[in-house]
C-alpha cells in the first residue's frame, strides 16, 4: 500500500480518537455518577493511548498528524449542550456517547473492509485496537442506559 494511503488511515484513527475525548469532555461536566465519571475517564484514557499511538508513528516519518477543526469541537459541544438541555441523566448522556462512538465503528470496520489489506502491520494493529476499544466502549455505556 502507498505510503499515502497509510497515513489516510492514521489521519481517520486520530480525528476519530480526538472526536472521542473532545465529547468525553464535553459530557463530564454534566456527569455527577461516580461510576459512569469512571468509565468516562477508562475511555478517554484509551483514546489518549490510541492518539498517543498515531503520534509515535507519525514523529517517526517527521510529519504532523490531521487534527479535528475547531468548527468539529464546537459542533460537538454545541450537539451535547442541546441534546443534555432538559435531560442530563446518565441514560441521555450514554445514548448520546453511544451514538458518537458507534458512528466512529462505523468508520473503522469500513476502512478495515476495504482499505486494510496491505496496510502496514502496526497501523493495522492500530486500526483493530481502535474499533476493538470502541466496541467495548459501547458494551460498558449499555449499563448506564
Amino acid at each position: 500500500m502507498e505510503e499515502n494511503e497509510n497515513k489516510k488511515i492514521l489521519d481517520e484513527i486520530s480525528k476519530g480518537a480526538q472526536m472521542g475525548t473532545n465529547a468525553i469532555l464535553c459530557v463530564a461536566k454534566k456527569v455527577s455518577d461516580d461510576r459512569l465519571m469512571q468509565e468516562l475517564r477508562h475511555q478517554d484514557n484509551q483514546y489518549t493511548n490510541i492518539i498517543n499511538r498515531v503520534n509515535s508513528i507519525y514523529n517517526d516519518i517527521h510529519e504532523e498528524p490531521k487534527t479535528t477543526t475547531k468548527k468539529d469541537e464546537l459542533m460537538t459541544w454545541m450537539g451535547v449542550q442541546f441534546n443534555t438541555m432538559n435531560d442530563n441523566s446518565n441514560s441521555k448522556i450514554s445514548e448520546l456517547l453511544i451514538q458518537g462512538t458507534t458512528m466512529g465503528i462505523i468508520e473503522g470496520r469500513k476502512l478495515l473492509n476495504h482499505k486494510a489489506d496491505n496496510v502496514e502491520g502496526n497501523i493495522k494493529k492500530i486500526l483493530n485496537d481502535f474499533v476493538a476499544m470502541q466496541e467495548e466502549s459501547v458494551e460498558n455505556l449499555k449499563n448506564f442506559l
